[in-house]
């Protein structure tokens, strides 16, 4: 979702309450973790020529890298809707979470999220994916193919 912001389109990010407080705590660290990069700079710096020396431009890199993930986060954050758990409509929405059998009985279980907190490994999967796609909009009994396997829409919360 975008919306109109001086002129210029910004996107909004979907984020749960959870996926939020893991960004703040993660904002947290690496603004605290500035301290220790600038210091390993200033050290580096004592050591001389700072043409050939790798502990400098590994603390350049990392500082480099702790700044751009900051300002990153700060973006989402300053424009991040928050998803609210979605009203029992019966039908898959942003927030929900779904319970899919295949006809062998083996259970998979998503939630849907925006892209930011996506995480496939935990079951977390975006609503821009192709399953999360699939899986919108779909009700309890709805077959939904994943790849070349189908499944059956068990449970939605």
């Amino acid at each position: 979702m975008a919306y109109l912001y001086g002129g210029k389109m910004k996107k909004l990010f979907h984020m749960t309450k959870d996926g939020i407080e893991e960004l703040e705590i993660e904002l947290k660290t690496l603004k605290l973790k500035r301290t220790d990069i600038a210091e390993a700079i200033k050290n580096a710096r004592e050591q001389g020529d700072l043409s050939e020396n790798a502990e400098y431009h590994v603390a350049k890199d990392e500082h480099e890298k702790t700044e751009s993930r900051i300002l990153e986060i700060e973006h989402i954050l300053q424009n991040v809707e928050i998803i609210k758990k979605p009203k029992a409509t019966g039908a898959v929405k942003l927030g929900s979470s779904v319970e899919l059998k295949d006809n062998k009985g083996n259970k998979k279980q998503f939630q849907l999220v925006g892209t930011v907190e996506a995480d496939p490994l935990n079951g977390k999967i975006s609503d821009a994916s192709p399953i999360g796609q699939a899986l919108l909009g779909q009700k309890v009994g709805a077959e939904v193919a994943i790849g070349p396997t189908k499944f059956v829409v068990d449970k939605i919360n």
